[in-house]
């Protein structure tokens, strides 16, 4: 159980009664006897065995009752001391009997709690990642309706810890990025900061990666977690070589006096330090490495036994082959016993070198990696699929919102036409020639609105279009893969995905929606001259167009009108020279594109799916798009719209 989850844990079990609950119901003899066993289970002053013995009778009462409110809270407060009894049969049978009766529990709180309950318990007592993430996510969905941002930042912070675990560094770091937009507490931000940097560290990603260490620090106001953060930067130092800063941190450390109090961190300072002045090639001796080992086997740290015994297999590869493979074996066999494949495939790695020509650990190896693969593929595949998930219902929430207003709204008319059609006779005829009048007009209006819409609802998908194509990339993907099952180099990998994933988040800011603010005429500008790196463009008119009038559509219009013109001249025309000219007219705002391209006849532009989507856009808000190019003679094209 790490540190973090076990805090956060508690933080659960001693802060069961939210702000959003209400009353519990207090009917009859059976439901008062009920409801003072559950106070009594809740008292933290009692052992657990005295609260469990209370919530069971508890719930005696009350199972036959199960519409009374009091039942939710009595299933999830049987859950929550299965749980610290070690009942996980009993806590998943409690747990199916309370999500069955979720339809009739008022409280949204009680559920986020449950469900935070149970991805507490997949990912530190059964480590199902899968059932993990669902909990949490079905969590951070009922703080989400809740509005209880300091929960939803904790339920991200969680999953984005168990995507670091699996490797989805990648994935990790978008995840913690989300979280930081909800988390208050320094100390929880913090923690945030740790995780993103073990995720540039593993990437190697190093100067990243000591940025955030070094803002953990900076906020953390535990003496004994900002020691841990410290330890964590002087590993970072370590892998990027930079041991003359790695041996003067952990230096320090082994000095400071709250290190003493705590001998499994000791330890763990103690090792970095030997290994750090091995690598550097400072004369050192085997019992640099041994006394750590001892003081951890003395602690019970297993986790930390395989560290030193890894570190003492590589001090004896070269100079004692069979001493490095005792101590490499002793590193398998604990994380065999603690189910820490990771670090048994990177110990039979160090003993391919040392035994080549062993077939079994070379089998052993490539079992590992093959699985471990599926593992983390199945994590990166889950997760995503559980963020689609959320924001389709996200989408539908907010859908089935307007269609209320609407309904509203139509009863509204429905309810002044009843009113005004009792008005008198003497306003029949006018009440008629105005109710035809208001018909037409609102009919254009609907039909207008409609048109609007559709164009706006196009503009949403590009940019729905844009996040999903993140992950699109198949080609490059199918290398990356060849390239691990040819067991390529880390770093040749790293680079493949990195570049794949830059790509795509360039991708996204390229038809992502547009900032039609202030900053608009800025933003368009700077569109045009990133096409126009080797080509010259000369702009003119534009500082007699009032561009903080000109309507939100008619500048998401121009600028994809624009931008496809631009991509068009970029990839076909081979154009030195590009000129645009703004024209302010008295209700339209008109742009004459030129260039001194190749062209193209009229039969191909018809061809070219840009340029007519283009026009589609700008007919739709009651423009005009009109080309004039012949094969040879270069590109024009006349704007019209709306101002």
């Amino acid at each position: 159980m790490n540190r973090f989850a076990l805090i956060v844990f508690c933080f659960l079990l001693f802060g069961c009664t939210s702000k959003h609950d209400k009353p519990l119901s207090q009917e009859g003899k059976d439901i008062d006897s009920a409801l003072f066993h559950y106070k009594r289970a809740r008292e933290k002053t009692l052992s657990v065995k005295e609260r469990y013995q209370a919530i069971n009778r508890s719930y005696q009462y009350l199972k036959n009752d199960l519409e009374d409110s009091l039942y939710g809270p009595v299933l999830f407060q049987k859950s929550l001391l299965h749980l610290l009894s070690k009942e996980y049969d009993s806590l998943r049978i409690y747990h199916d009997q309370l999500a069955n009766h979720a339809p009739k529990i008022k409280k949204v709180s009680l559920l986020a709690e449950q469900y935070y309950l149970m991805g507490y318990y997949f990912s530190e007592v059964e480590h199902d990642y899968h059932k993990a993430i669902e909990n949490y996510s079905l969590s951070k969905e009922y703080y989400t309706q809740l509005k209880d941002s300091s929960r939803i930042g904790i339920n991200l912070l969680n999953i984005g810890t168990i995507q670091k675990n699996n490797n989805d560094f990648f994935g990790s770091k978008e995840t913690l990025t989300d979280a930081l937009k909800f988390l208050k507490k320094p100390k929880k931000v913090a923690h945030c900061y740790n995780a993103l940097a073990t995720n540039h560290r593993k990437l190697l990603n190093f100067s990243d990666a000591i940025d955030y260490y070094q803002k953990a620090i900076h906020i953390e106001e535990s003496a004994h977690d900002r020691l841990l953060y410290k330890n964590n930067l002087a590993a970072t130092y370590i892998d990027s070589k930079s041991f003359d800063k790695a041996m003067e941190l952990l230096n320090k450390l082994v000095k400071d006096s709250t290190l003493g109090r705590n001998q499994k961190e000791y330890a763990r300072v103690l090792d970095n330090l030997a290994y750090a002045q091995w690598l550097s090639g400072l004369p050192i001796e085997e019992e640099a490495f041994k006394k750590p080992l001892s003081m951890r086997i003395q602690e019970k740290d297993k986790r930390g036994q395989i560290a030193s015994y890894t570190h003492l297999g590589e001090f004896h590869s070269k100079s004692n082959p069979v001493k490095a493979r005792s101590y490499l074996d002793s590193v398998i066999q604990l994380s065999k016993s603690l189910k820490i494949p990771r670090a048994e495939k990177d110990a039979l790695k160090q003993l391919m070198q040392l035994a080549p020509k062993a077939i079994g650990i070379r089998d052993r190896y490539v079992f590992l990696q093959d699985s471990l693969y599926d593992q983390e593929l199945k994590v990166k595949t889950q997760f995503a699929k559980y963020r689609y998930d959320d924001k389709l219902k996200q989408e539908s929430i907010l859908h089935l919102e307007k269609e209320s207003a609407e309904h509203q709204l139509e009863a509204a008319k429905q309810r002044n036409q009843k009113i005004i059609s009792y008005s008198g006779l003497a306003l029949i005829v006018l009440v008629s020639v105005f109710a035809g009048f208001f018909s037409v007009q609102r009919a254009k209006r609907l039909k207008q609105e409609n048109k609007t819409a559709k164009i706006e609802a196009t503009y949403a998908t590009e940019a729905e279009l844009s996040r999903k194509l993140h992950d699109d990339f198949a080609g490059k993907l199918n290398h990356a893969m060849v390239l691990l099952q040819n067991g390529a180099p880390d770093t040749e990998v790293l680079n493949v995905i990195d570049g794949l994933y830059n790509q795509s988040r360039n991708f996204s800011r390229k038809i992502n929606d547009i900032d039609t603010g202030p900053k608009f005429k800025e933003i368009l500008f700077g569109m045009l001259s990133s096409y126009c790196r080797n080509t010259q463009l000369i702009v003119t008119g534009s500082t007699e167009i009032d561009w903080d009038k000109l309507p939100e559509l008619s500048k998401k219009t121009l600028y994809k009108a624009l931008q496809e013109l631009m991509i068009n001249m970029q990839k076909h025309s081979g154009a030195t020279m590009v000129s645009i000219h703004f024209e302010a007219l008295k209700k339209k705002l008109k742009v004459n594109y030129t260039d001194n391209g190749k062209g193209a006849s009229k039969n191909n532009l018809n061809h070219k799916n840009g340029l007519w989507n283009t026009e589609k856009r700008i007919l739709a808000i009651n423009g005009s798009l009109t080309f004039d190019s012949e094969k040879g003679d270069g590109f024009s094209a006349q704007i019209e719209i709306p101002n």
